[in-house]
């Protein structure tokens, strides 16, 4: 596919598509610093200099990047106020504080000259947001940011830019059992040993201890600082998590020096640091070949993930109905086999971007 890119707009002009199918006007990119560039105004997690708007689809760190250079420059910085909460945790309260930021709620358009931003939900982590961008021909620009498609709306797109962490035939997650309760008669196992260390990113171990307290698991769970902070950000809305304890007390301390049954939960950053004796479970959607795996004596992994898997992805275009996708190539994934099956599966248009 020749594509062909004005320097000025960021815009991609006539690429000649796939199989003789027409040739289309694509009013989107992805640059080589990873901004998701949608219509004239909008770049999305990373900042880029030609676009007056920055929108945040949620608070991982791949998606925040350039965030101070967006917060001096861009006109405006949008995201879902969920969002801003978290970063105000991860970030310190001071750092949104450098721009002009504006929460957006679900469903709720904008107006920015002749183009309209709305915000629709991904299930995701907490405020992860899709973003639809409407333009004066009525073109639909549709940017997902990272999804899981069982809780997230497929919105009708003309152009559509999709994530692709999981964007290879061999990402398939088709275990046929219950994966929350796996984890729940894991942790129990573990408990009958004392401790139990659950490594995991944001949102993600949150969605743990919502697990276990749903699953009535009796034990303390003990969090470091920064993991609390962003615990108690969820239960602000509405999420229920359970008491936690911060690692710092008296009764925590006990707990963890003595191997006493309880449940830590630690960022995946702390893994080679912390609780390197203990009964250790490590969730991650990189497992496709087994629910659960044991890698070291009392050591696990279980395939529990926040982003869609193949079949997912694929799934999300079929029924979108695009004109023409372009895969998120800046980010982990397979943006190229992505874009590849589904020229070849659906017969649409779709390229990877940036080209590497």
């Amino acid at each position: 596919m020749k594509i062909q890119r004005n320097s000025s707009t960021g815009w991609l002009q006539k690429p000649l598509s796939i199989a003789g199918a027409p040739i289309l006007s694509i009013k989107a990119t992805i640059t080589h610093r990873g901004a998701v560039l949608l219509g004239k105004n909008i770049a999305c997690d990373a900042f880029d200099e030609t676009k007056q708007l920055r929108v945040v689809t949620h608070a991982h760190a791949d998606h925040t990047m350039g965030l101070h250079q967006s917060l001096r420059k861009c006109e405006k910085v949008f995201m879902t106020k969920a969002t801003k909460d978290l970063i105000d945790v991860m970030r310190g309260p001071l750092f949104l504080m450098g721009g002009f930021v504006e929460t957006l709620d679900y469903g709720k358009t904008i107006q920015y000259e002749e183009e309209r931003v709305t915000f629709f939900k991904a299930d995701h982590i907490l405020g992860a947001a899709q973003v639809l961008v409407e333009d004066v021909e009525g073109k639909r620009i549709v940017y997902t940011g990272d999804f899981r498609i069982d809780g997230t709306q497929i919105l009708d797109a003309d152009v559509l830019v999709i994530e692709a962490t999981y964007g290879s035939p061999s990402c398939k997650r088709s275990f046929g059992i219950d994966l929350k309760n796996l984890l729940v008669s894991l942790v129990e196992k573990g408990l009958k040993h004392g401790t139990v260390y659950v490594f995991g990113f944001h949102g993600k171990l949150q969605e743990v201890m919502q697990i276990l307290h749903e699953a009535d698991v009796k034990a303390p769970f003990i969090v470091p600082e920064k993991v609390f902070h962003v615990s108690k950000v969820y239960e602000s809305y509405g999420t229920r998590l359970g008491r936690l304890t911060l690692s710092v007390e008296r009764e925590a301390k006990e707990l963890l020096e003595r191997n006493l049954p309880c449940v830590a939960f630690y960022h995946m950053n702390s893994k080679s640091v912390v609780g390197s004796s203990g009964f250790r479970i490590c969730v991650s959607g990189w497992e496709f070949d087994s629910p659960c795996r044991e890698i070291a004596d009392n050591e696990y992994v279980v395939a529990l993930s926040d982003h869609s898997d193949f079949d997912g992805l694929i799934e999300y275009v079929r029924c979108s109905k695009p004109e023409f996708v372009i895969a998120d190539n800046f980010r982990v994934g397979y943006a190229e086999k992505l874009a590849m099956e589904i020229r070849k599966r659906l017969g649409i248009s779709a390229v990877a971007l940036p080209k590497r």
